[in-house]
This record gives C-alpha cells, structure tokens and sequence, in this order.
C-alpha cells in the first residue's frame, strides 16, 4: 500500500474502502474482514451510515495492528458545535472500540459556523482525539470560506462524490485542490448503485480500455481516478 502524506504530516494510504449503505451489521462486518484481508487499510464509514459497531468489530477481529489501519469516521451536522462534537466523537469511538480517530470529517456544511467547527477539530487533534481532519461535500466557495477561518488551512482533505459519470468537481474543486496540494477523497468512484453503474461499466470506451489492457470494466473506472494528481479513490463495499 502507497501513502499520501497530509498537510500535518500524517500518512493516509491512497485507496480505501468505504462501507456507505451497508447498515446490516454481519454483511458490514464480513466486508470490512474481506477488505481488510485484500490489503486494505483505510476504513471509511461514517455516524450517519449507522454502522460504525460492525466496522468496529471488524477492526477488533481483523488481527490487523491498530497502527497499521487508518480509521476514518464522518460528524453529522447537527453535532458540529463545540460540546455537541465532544459528545458525537465519543459516540463514534465507543462505536468503534477505539482510542483516537486517523481522520474525522465533518459530513455536510450544516448552519453551525465554520469557524467553531474547524476550532472544535483543532481542540479534538490537540488532545488526541483525532489525527487529522477534514470535510466531506464542501464545493470550492465552501472551501475558500473555510480557509478563512482560524484553523481552517489545517483542513487536511474534502471527501466527495467522483466518478467517470459524476465529474462536476472538475470544474472548479479539483483544480482548487489540487493548487493548495490538498488530496480529493473520491467517494463511490464506481458510481452508486442501479442503472448508472452498469451503464458506466457497460459503456464502449470502458469495454475497450478494459479488454485492451486485459483487466476488468471496474478496474478501468478505478484507473480513470487513480490517474488524477491528488485524487485517492475509496470504493465502496
């Protein structure tokens, strides 16, 4: 597993695995035990997604060092103020059977001030609680307000949704990241679910890519994010 170092000099591994819809607690387990057996490192899930005690037992189980895994876990808007976040971080780390969190992302940009989130992260990383954080959804505008803000250059990534069929954050996020030398986290980077993902894997020019390179529709829609500077991709289960 290769490593991008974020901007406070804290190693996240390049690919994750992400456990978006997947609330049953034995198929969220048995993925996570899958992921982590394949190679995977970087677990994502997030409080919203109603399954951090399954990636927990997961992590309990996997035989894996506690170093070795870069845990990731989201905060739900409404907790983004100061002792609405000390209590969802404890949440999510009970849930978790945890210490301290590798990367914790505010999930959305909600009405609590940026300022007083991004001061609530910087408290959470003074005190161990976390290694680095980060935001989830935020576009360009979001970002360049939030740069502003005290603390907020420390923001160490923005986690969105990017894939071939979704790439609106081309326009004007990805070049901002990647100008501030600040990683992208693309999430479902084999599109979500239904017809879009067939029609994305069924396509002629990912059919061609793919048997002209002797590897799979998937593979080709992975390599099509991988080969973006500063973009780092986390499939989901």
């Amino acid at each position: 597993m290769d490593y991008v170092t974020l901007n406070n000099g804290v190693k996240m591994p390049l690919e994750g695995f992400g456990v978006f819809q997947v609330p049953d607690p034995v198929q969220c387990k048995q993925a996570v035990l899958d992921a982590i057996a394949a190679g995977y490192r970087l677990i994502d899930t997030a409080a919203a997604y109603m399954n951090e005690k399954a990636v927990g037992a997961a992590i309990t189980k996997c035989g894996v060092p506690r170093e070795e895994l870069f845990i990731t876990t989201k905060l739900w808007v409404q907790d983004a103020g100061y002792e609405a976040a000390k209590k969802a971080i404890q949440t999510s780390l009970d849930n978790l059977g945890l210490d301290y969190l590798d990367l914790y992302l505010l999930h959305w940009r909600g009405a609590v001030p940026l300022a007083e989130t991004g001061e609530c992260m910087e408290q959470l990383k003074a005190k161990g609680r976390i290694r680095a954080w980060g935001v989830s959804n935020f576009d360009a505008l979001d970002m360049d307000e939030l740069m502003e803000v005290t603390g907020g250059s420390r923001c160490a990534t923005d986690q969105v949704l990017y894939h071939l069929g979704s790439r609106g954050v081309e326009f004007d996020l990805l070049p901002w990241m990647q100008q501030q030398g600040m990683p992208m986290m693309a999430y479902c980077p084999l599109a979500q679910a239904g017809s879009l993902r067939r029609d994305l894997a069924g396509c002629a020019a990912v059919q061609n890519a793919a048997a002209a390179h002797g590897v799979s529709p998937w593979q080709v829609l992975l390599a099509f994010l991988l080969t973006r500077p500063g973009v780092y991709p986390i499939p989901r289960s």
